[in-house]
């Protein structure tokens, strides 16, 4: 009788059921984080069960939407949308102080443009080293290692295949990850302490939900800068990486 209550509930109430179902795993990463006295590490272990839990829904259904296959869970399916994502992201520019956001200036510019190409690089080198050769390829691998938004971006924009472009993503994941766990660690060592810092290490990274998170472990005050030159990395990217980028590519591979 509760069950059917609840599953009645979760279908008819889709967005809401999905907002309870991350809450419940947001509860068990950071259980599981302060378990092992790792608590800035809640973020990543949130990742990693939603990542198992969508290769678990995609086993069950055969479908390519993770749990958001499943009807009960179709409510996640529309809180990870494009459209909600953007929101968040924009919301968070709201916290930035103008006078703070000048601070960065030509630096967190330059920031941008030399965290952009660099990771785009080591993407491409990554790829060629795995025996991709097709320009296309070596391109959505690459532009998958700025972020995975740019990543499935490049990859629809030039035709790669599924598998390509999931190689892009998981490679943007693997990123964002990394980045949540070792910002608080490296922090102290880089100065990462006020808004400008924030600005040029976002601009650096470009991962919005691995910096915002790593920064979130550091001091919360300091995500708004972090994330928003970590928003306009992503943008930058998917100007860049499918045109520019992919030209270049073509000049150096055929």
């Amino acid at each position: 009788m509760v069950i059917n209550i609840i599953s009645e509930f979760f279908k008819s109430n889709g967005l809401v059921g999905a907002i309870g179902i991350i809450a419940l795993v947001m509860y068990v990463a950071y259980y599981i984080a302060n378990s092992i006295g790792q608590k800035r590490m809640g973020s990543a272990f949130a990742i990693i069960i939603g990542l198992v839990l969508a290769y678990i829904a995609g086993k069950y259904t055969g479908g390519k939407k993770g749990l958001a296959d499943i009807k009960l869970f179709a409510g996640v399916g529309l809180l990870g949308g494009g459209m909600l994502r953007d929101y968040a992201i924009i919301s968070t520019a709201y916290g930035v102080k103008v006078e703070n956001l000048k601070k960065a200036g030509l630096v967190g510019i330059f920031s941008l443009i030399v965290g952009v190409l660099f990771s785009f690089i080591i993407g491409v080198i990554i790829a060629v080293l795995l025996g991709f050769k097709n320009a296309v390829d070596i391109t959505t691998i690459g532009a998958g290692a700025v972020t995975f938004i740019v990543g499935p971006v490049t990859g629809s924009a030039l035709g790669a295949s599924s598998e390509v472009i999931a190689l892009s993503i998981a490679a943007g994941v693997v990123k964002s990850v990394l980045t949540m766990i070792i910002t608080p660690i490296i922090a102290p060592k880089i100065g990462l302490n006020n808004p400008t810092a924030a600005m040029v290490y976002g601009g650096l990274l470009g991962t919005t939900s691995g910096v915002a998170g790593g920064l979130a472990a550091t001091d919360p005050k300091l995500v708004p800068y972090g994330a928003l030159t970590a928003t306009f990395y992503t943008g930058l990217g998917t100007l860049i990486v499918p045109s520019i980028g992919f030209l270049l590519v073509k000049i150096i591979f055929g």
